[in-house]
């Protein structure tokens, strides 16, 4: 019977050329995005061990870190937020961690979102890591030595794009099994890793880069700029861009003011009230709105291209706040290219869990 053991933690398949380049130039942009097991803002998370690996490794090269990772997001955001907080950001090599945060997506949405992220970060230059943490769902699955499908699935891209990858979760659960670490170190509530976890997650990939950058560095390249192939999903959300505030027009008590909840956001267009309506016209075969989102917010009914009316209600799970939750909502990617209309009208919800009427929406997304 297969076991944990007979998995592969690391998968090393282009080397890191842009990384060593900039070590040579004595300056490395890291960057990281994720869900909140990456989240700078976690106190204990593994990313900083990573960056201090290579402060004492390479001594004399300013290591620079920009941690876009935002708990309870998925790589759909990460596709949009991949210009603004890495690309323009300068990042030499970033590390993309949603086999987690991905797990509840369609198997087809989330290959789409996925691909879509790592094309606009391989379209230059630029090396990039995929990592994979661990959640219980994918417990029996690895304990029988298989591979779950949102990590296989990120393995398939990997092995398209040559990417290398270390399977962080592995590692730490290898580790629980051989008696070296109990799991409560790992893992206390079952998701997020603690110090002694999270170290282990930095362990292993640091393991990755001592081959890659030192022992025996690949000499596959990475397929990217010029050399980028076809994709896996010629759907993928490669071509995605930001409405401006000034194509969006509102009836109604709408102000637009700068984000005081979460600093990944910019501006959010703002109502209280119940009934207040905008609409907008946008050029592509897909569109998604991201909200700060809490339990304090409205819900909203909207018509595309003035079809039928559709009634928005989402979960709002007990762990979420009144606001500040950077939340995508996905109206659709499956249209014909073109001109299209969107018009939306706030609504109150209704519901017991529904405690406010809030409305902030922070960006509308067209995807090409």
């Amino acid at each position: 019977m297969a076991t944990p053991e007979s998995l592969t933690v690391h998968q090393h398949r282009g080397g890191l050329r842009r990384t060593l380049a900039a070590i040579q130039n004595k300056k490395l942009t890291l960057g990281f995005i994720g869900g909140s097991i990456t989240d700078g803002r976690g106190p204990h998370n593994w990313t900083d061990p990573v960056g201090a690996w290579f402060a004492r490794k390479f001594p004399g090269v300013r290591v620079c870190m920009e941690n876009a990772a935002i708990g309870a997001t998925n790589s759909g955001l990460g596709a949009f937020r991949a210009k603004r907080d890495l690309i323009d950001r300068g990042c030499d090599l970033v590390f993309v961690e949603y086999a987690v945060n991905d797990n509840g997506e369609t198997a087809e949405r989330r290959q789409r979102t996925r691909e879509g992220l790592l094309r606009q970060l391989l379209r230059e230059d630029r090396d990039v890591v995929l990592v994979y943490t661990y959640m219980q769902d994918m417990g029996s699955e690895m304990n029988e030595g298989r591979v779950p499908p949102s990590v296989a699935g990120l393995e398939a891209l990997g092995s398209h794009y040559r990417l290398g990858s270390v399977w962080m979760g592995l590692a730490a659960l290898l580790e629980v099994r051989s008696g070296a670490m109990r799991w409560q170190e790992w893992l206390p509530d079952g998701l997020h890793p603690h110090y002694r976890g999270s170290f282990r997650y930095a362990a292993s990939v640091c393991e990755f880069l001592e081959r890659e950058l030192a022992e025996s560095p690949s000499a596959a390249r990475i397929l990217c700029g010029k050399e980028l192939p076809a994709p896996m999903d010629p759907a993928c959300w490669e071509r995605v861009s930001y409405l401006p505030w000034d194509a969006v027009k509102t009836e109604g008590p709408w102000t637009l003011r700068r984000s005081t909840t979460n600093v990944w956001m910019d501006q959010v267009l703002f109502t209280p009230s119940p009934g207040a309506r905008l609409s907008f016209e946008f050029e592509g075969r897909g569109l998604v709105l991201g909200f700060d989102f809490g339990k304090q917010s409205a819900e909203f009914r909207y018509r595309l291209d003035g079809a039928a009316p559709v009634e928005v209600v989402r979960d709002r799970p007990a762990w979420c706040g009144d606001q500040g939750w950077f939340r995508l909502y996905p109206v659709t990617d499956a249209l014909s290219p073109g001109r299209h209309q969107f018009a939306l009208e706030v609504t109150h919800g209704n519901r017991p869990e529904c405690t406010g009427s809030d409305f902030s929406l922070a960006f509308a997304g067209a995807i090409g």
